[in-house]
């Protein structure tokens, strides 16, 4: 298993690379932790039965998805990773897609252990990771540097696969394209995100915003963040 490789040649959408890999159409579903709930609704709205269980420890957000009325098959709970409130074997399968690296690092290990409970034999599990490189991560690392938590995540993921509590499928890396259409755009969406409590200086806000501004000079608020994708299967 590799944390990151020197170059990526694909860029799309995350959607294009999980529905190539799963066969979600009639599965029960676990996402753990789904923010805004943005893929949740694709993927609930593509396919035919599609059972999902979306989790959040964001109380802002889930509370932002429990306003949500248009999705039957999808159900909203306000639960961690590393205690997820579901029965023994219930799932078909498991996604997170850039979560992972927020739990707090001594749970990972507990996270793995329960997703690997909640799963049934042979399940797969999903886990998409952002790499901290390339002129996005540039940005953010200014104000909220993420890169050990997700060489922590990347470690726990390799050792749970060592320990054979899961079996690595495939491991896959893409670019995913994220446009801002301003500064105050990428302020919106990345800095106040609440998940996260930035508290920036002055000081710090107006280097983050002239690094976003030399960049939005270049590529017109065009980014591609590098991810990596482990598919695992439940042993």
């Amino acid at each position: 298993m590799k944390l990151k490789i020197d170059t990526i040649s694909r860029t799309c959408p995350e959607a294009e690379i999980f529905e190539a890999l799963l066969s979600l159409d009639q599965q029960n579903i676990l996402e753990l932790g789904c923010g805004d709930a943005h893929l949740t609704r694709l993927i609930a709205t593509t396919g035919h039965n599609r059972q999902i269980t979306a989790t959040e420890v964001d109380t802002i957000q889930h509370n932002n998805n429990l306003q949500i009325k248009d999705l039957p098959n999808v159900s909203f709970i306000f639960a961690g990773s590393e205690k997820i409130p579901a029965e023994d074997n219930s799932f078909d399968c498991v996604l997170m897609f850039k979560s992972f690296h927020h739990i707090p690092i001594d749970l990972m290990a507990q996270a793995l252990e329960e997703i690997k409970r909640v799963s049934k034999q042979g399940a797969l599990v999903y886990i998409s990771e952002p790499l901290f490189s390339g002129e996005f991560n540039e940005i953010l690392r200014l104000f909220h540097n993420e890169e050990q938590v997700r060489e922590a995540a990347f470690s726990h993921i390799k050792q749970a696969v060592a320990d054979k509590l899961l079996s690595l499928e495939k491991e896959i890396f893409f670019n995913t394209p994220v446009v801002f259409e301003s500064f105050a755009d990428y302020e919106q969406k990345v800095m106040a995100a609440t998940h996260s409590n930035h508290q920036l200086s002055d000081e710090l806000y107006y280097q983050v915003k002239q690094k976003f501004d030399q960049s939005f000079e270049r590529n017109g608020g065009h980014f591609v963040v590098p991810i990596r994708v482990d598919l695992l299967k439940v042993i």
